[in-house]
Parts: structure tokens; sequence; C-alpha cells
């Protein structure tokens, strides 16, 4: 029988730093929330594979609350790090941050959680990861704060589920009363 392995937090951190180009902005002048989005995503792999030693899979991604808009000639920075470890998934925390260098301003743009899953190459099933060694007070909060999360979103996802399940189309329509929209009234 095989001894378990762990890792320590630090092994898979990542940081990515990208400068924001013209070819970036959206519409209104500022860097498309898609783009960073891609980025997130890129990191997320990166440090999740990285504490797996292999293939993996975003499962899902907590809200993405854009707190600062970011401009274009800013020095974006994404700092990933595993939070939480289960049997074949990770949380990995992502903390952004926007530098104007040229007049020394820093803004956190957004801070979110991706949920990644370890897979077998092979069969693409779901396989084992490493544990964490965790190795000071913060990273013991972060991995308390990630199973809590896990467990939040497993009861929000059942909540909806009985809710869709228990949904009557009669009981809904009162519901629309002073919202904006329009329905069929019989």
């Amino acid at each position: 029988m095989s001894e378990a392995v762990y890792r320590t937090v630090k092994s898979s951190q990542v940081i990515l730093k990208e400068l924001m180009v013209p070819s970036y902005a959206n519409f209104g002048g500022k860097v498309h929330g898609g783009i960073i989005l891609s980025l997130m995503d890129k990191i997320a792999y990166t440090c999740a594979a990285t504490h797996a030693k292999g293939y993996c899979v975003t499962a899902s991604v907590d809200s993405v609350d854009f707190v600062n808009p970011v401009e274009v000639g800013d020095l974006l920075t994404l700092y990933a790090s595993v939070n939480y470890v289960g049997k074949s998934s990770m949380e990995v925390g992502i903390k952004v941050v926007s530098e104007d260098f040229r007049q020394g301003i820093v803004k956190h743009t957004n801070t979110s959680y991706f949920t990644m899953v370890a897979l077998n190459e092979e069969t693409r099933k779901p396989c084992s990861v490493a544990g964490l060694q965790l190795e000071d007070e913060e990273e013991i909060r972060r991995f308390v704060m990630g199973k809590l999360r896990k467990k939040l979103r497993r009861a929000h996802q059942q909540e909806i589920t009985d809710i869709r399940r228990a949904l009557e189309l009669g009981q809904a329509i009162t519901q629309l009363e002073g919202e904006n929209c329009l329905f069929p009234k019989d």
C-alpha cells in the first residue's frame, strides 16, 4: 500500500503578469472582462495541474465581481494558489490586481475561486490528487474556507434543484407582478 502524498501550497503557486494592450479593449475603452476571465482560467489550470502533476479541467467558477475596471496600458497581475483539496478536486483562489505603473496606482480588480478537477489522461475520469501540506495559519484558514465554500456550493445547487422541481407555473406567474417583463395572460 502506498503512502499518502502531500504537497505544499507554495509548490504550486503561480503568478502571471500581462500588459493590457489595445486589442483587449471593449466598446467602453476598458479591458474586456472576457480577456480577464480567460487569463484567470489559464492560471487556475496552471496552478491545479502543477499540484496534481497532470491534466485538469475547470468544473466551476464562483462569482466573478469586477470591483475596479482595468485600463488599456495597465499591467495585470494574477496570483493563484490551491486553497483546498478534495479527492480529485481542488479549489484555486485567484486574486487579480491592475497597476498603472506610470502613475503608481494599484487596484484590486477581483478575487474568484475556481474548482478544478484532475482527470486521468487516458480514461478522462477523475483521479486522486495529493493532499495539501498546510504550513501556516493563513493556509489553514484558506483550506477551511475552501471546504466551507464547497459545502455551500453543494447546498445551493440542491436548493435550486428543489425549487425547480417544486415550481408551479401559476405560482411563478404571481411572482412576476411588478417585474420588468411581459408575459401572456389567459
